[in-house]
């Protein structure tokens, strides 16, 4: 049955072009997990839910069709990582803005198309709307591999803390074009993270297979806002190691260039999407069962009592508060 020719129909259509069938692969564990963790859990899927606003989260005199779309599937997609999943289905919501040519309107589309497409996720579903800005919802269900869910609330006394990646990247790459546009040029690699973020997608996934059981959660508000996340959902408190934070080459050669400080940018920017997590395995299981992507690198460590604490390198010892962005 072909769709009737209207401009919802036929935008729908492009949506739907190439779309992954849906399979009947129930979770093969029916566990229930209410609000608090980067997922909830409804019998055995875990469930997210992020928006993304035009002039809030993208915009389109930055950002190409294709930058938009995959950054709000990114942040979707990591939260569902961090859990130890894989997505596999998703509800869409758009928002067309009114004034968006046809052209974009079609690219926005295909991108979403693709890029679920790419991912092995169904689009089972949504709905579209159009309206004075864009605005980009996705409902995004994936299932683990196993029975090992990662929570934010595993983190034990003993454990290490660790990152996976480099952290800054996104916070430079938006500073640049806040307020130094005409140098973006000299810094591609941060400005194009923070359009368009790539991440390893199945990070949660390697974490679990190589014997990982502590907590965990993407650094999509920044770090010291989602360590102390950690600490209060896993009732310890954190210890992190100013030396050992790893904060991304370029961020720290264009800090250098600006005359800024990258320990803001790695402890502050958000929109990383990058994992924090903790274990109590050993270095050693990341040195000879390195996961086969991404970089995985220790900060600290998990001990009792309550807080996140920063060690400096002279010796010192701070309070580290929660700097998260809020919408509100």
């Amino acid at each position: 049955m072909n769709f009737p020719d209207l401009g919802e129909f036929r935008f729908v259509s492009k949506l739907l072009e190439g779309a992954v069938p849906l399979k009947q692969d129930p979770p093969a564990y029916r566990s229930w997990l209410a609000a608090g963790d980067d997922c909830a859990i409804f019998d055995g899927w875990l469930v997210t839910k992020d928006l993304s606003v035009e002039n809030v989260h993208f915009r389109m005199d930055w950002s190409s069709p294709e930058q938009a779309v995959e950054k709000h599937i990114v942040s979707n997609v990591s939260d569902v990582s961090s859990m130890g999943g894989r997505p596999k289905i998703a509800l869409l919501g758009l928002c067309v803005n009114r004034n968006w040519s046809e052209e974009t309107r079609n690219q926005i589309a295909k991108f979403f198309a693709q890029g679920f497409a790419r991912r092995g996720v169904t689009l089972i579903g949504g709905d579209t709307v159009v309206g004075d800005v864009g605005m980009f919802s996705t409902t995004l269900l994936g299932t683990t591999d196993g029975e090992t869910t990662l929570l934010r609330s595993g983190a034990k006394p003993g454990d290490r803390v660790y990152v996976a990646g480099t952290l800054g990247k996104s916070a430079a790459g938006l500073w640049i074009l806040m307020n130094r546009p005409e140098e973006a040029a000299r810094f591609p690699r941060l400005v194009d993270y923070h359009l368009s973020p790539r991440i390893c997608e199945d990070m949660g996934v390697q974490l679990v297979k190589a014997g990982v059981r502590g907590a965990c959660m993407d650094i999509s508000d920044g770090l010291s806002s989602e360590a102390n996340h950690l600490a209060l959902s896993s009732s310890v408190s954190i210890e992190i190691d100013e030396q050992k934070l790893p904060i991304d080459p370029d961020v720290i050669e264009m800090c250098r260039y600006f005359g800024l400080s990258p320990l803001d940018f790695a402890l502050n920017g958000g929109e990383e999407y990058e994992l924090l997590f903790t274990s109590n395995l050993t270095k050693t299981i990341y040195l000879y069962n390195e996961p086969p992507e991404g970089e995985i690198h220790e900060i600290g460590s998990v001990d009792v009592g309550s807080g996140v604490y920063l060690n400096k390198p002279d010796g010192g010892r701070i309070n580290l508060i929660a700097q998260a962005w809020s919408h509100l």
